[in-house]
């Protein structure tokens, strides 16, 4: 299968790339290399004849027909978009202008191609969301988010992305385009880039510098491996049923301060501090974001029932794996500390 992947240089969809071009398929990764991007990401597939990249912005719909014309892809793995809730709160014109306006693009351009190439049973659009959209859930560990779970969004990013949502589903409505959509849990793994919890809390904690932690550090999130995560999207893509949703979950719920004391724990059995002291007396609990969700959970049933996916590990061995990860290569995350922003908590009140 011919593969276009948007945003294929950046954390999640550098490893769908990855993955599919371990798997034999072809891939197109179409990336606008904003300040999140990182080429170094698909560096073990750049050589592959399997590979290709094409620089373009989903907004340039030149860009886009000529990218469709020139290569002719099965499918489209639509992951390109900003995805940083601090960042949507200081600035969420961006994030309506990407996240929104272009999808809609995106959307058109795959729609001219597949009609053009006589609306070919075999084409698929994927949609790559977030359980975001959903809102907020109480503490009951009873509930959590499924696929007829309402919309909610709370934040600029969030609501971003539910309006994507909202228009690829009326893409299939209206015009019949074969659409796939997918809402994920928080992701985390190898490649992270270092501005999200895990990745600011592991480099942050080697330098000797506070961990920063929102509020007191109960709201809950369900933490998904990024390459289970990309399994996942493959297994949706190749074997998911046109015009189905599916939530992909890591089974994994833990609250922030949880996660950020096992953070802590892994780091003080891999790379101890030299006077031995424990790196989670650096945790510093900080004034809360604006709109901050609770708690995130994801019920998978329908991916393991329909298509057989279930992830592979769990938040323990995820993280450990991260760590090690980071540890490991140290000159990736320094090079992009650099880049603006990079390191902080924005998005706090005035």
């Amino acid at each position: 299968m011919k593969l276009l992947v948007t945003g294929g240089a950046g954390f999640i969809g550098s490893a769908v790339v990855r993955l599919a071009v371990r798997r034999g398929h072809a891939v197109i990764n179409l990336d606008a290399l904003t300040y999140a991007a990182c080429l170094a990401n698909v560096a073990s597939v750049e050589s592959s004849p399997n590979y290709c990249f094409e620089h373009a912005d989903i907004r340039d719909r030149d860009a886009l027909d000529r990218v469709f014309a020139a290569h002719a892809p099965d499918a489209v793995l639509h992951l390109a978009a900003e995805s940083h809730v601090d960042r949507s709160i200081d600035g969420p014109g961006t994030f309506i202008d990407i996240n929104i306006t272009g999808t809609y693009t995106l959307l058109e351009v795959a729609r001219s191609y597949w009609t053009a190439e006589g609306r070919p049973d075999h084409f698929r659009f994927h949609h790559v969301s977030t359980d975001e959209v959903f809102g907020s859930l109480p503490a009951d560990p009873a509930m959590k988010f499924t696929e007829d779970t309402a919309y909610d969004p709370r934040s600029p990013y969030s609501a971003s992305k539910a309006a994507s949502d909202h228009l690829v589903r009326a893409w299939a409505v209206t015009y019949g385009l074969p659409v796939l959509l997918t809402n994920c849990s928080n992701n985390y793994g190898p490649y992270h880039f270092p501005e999200k919890l895990i990745p600011v809390v592991i480099v942050n904690a080697l330098a000797g510098k506070p961990l920063p932690i929102y509020g007191n550090g109960s709201n809950v999130r369900d933490w998904l491996y990024v390459e289970d995560h990309a399994d996942a999207l493959l297994t949706v893509l190749t074997k998911g049923r046109v015009g189905r949703s599916y939530a992909i979950g890591g089974e994994n719920e833990r609250s922030n301060l949880e996660l950020v004391q096992t953070l802590c724990t892994i780091l003080d059995d891999l790379a101890p501090r030299a006077d031995h002291t424990p790196y989670s007396s650096l945790i510093t609990f900080v004034t809360d974001r604006p709109g901050h969700d609770a708690r995130y959970a994801i019920d998978p049933s329908r991916i393991q029932a329909e298509l057989g996916w279930r992830p592979s590990v769990t938040v323990e061995e995820g993280l450990r794996l991260t760590v090690q990860w980071y540890l490991d290569n140290e000159d990736w995350w320094r090079a992009l500390q650099q880049r603006a922003g990079v390191g902080t908590r924005l998005g706090a009140p005035e």
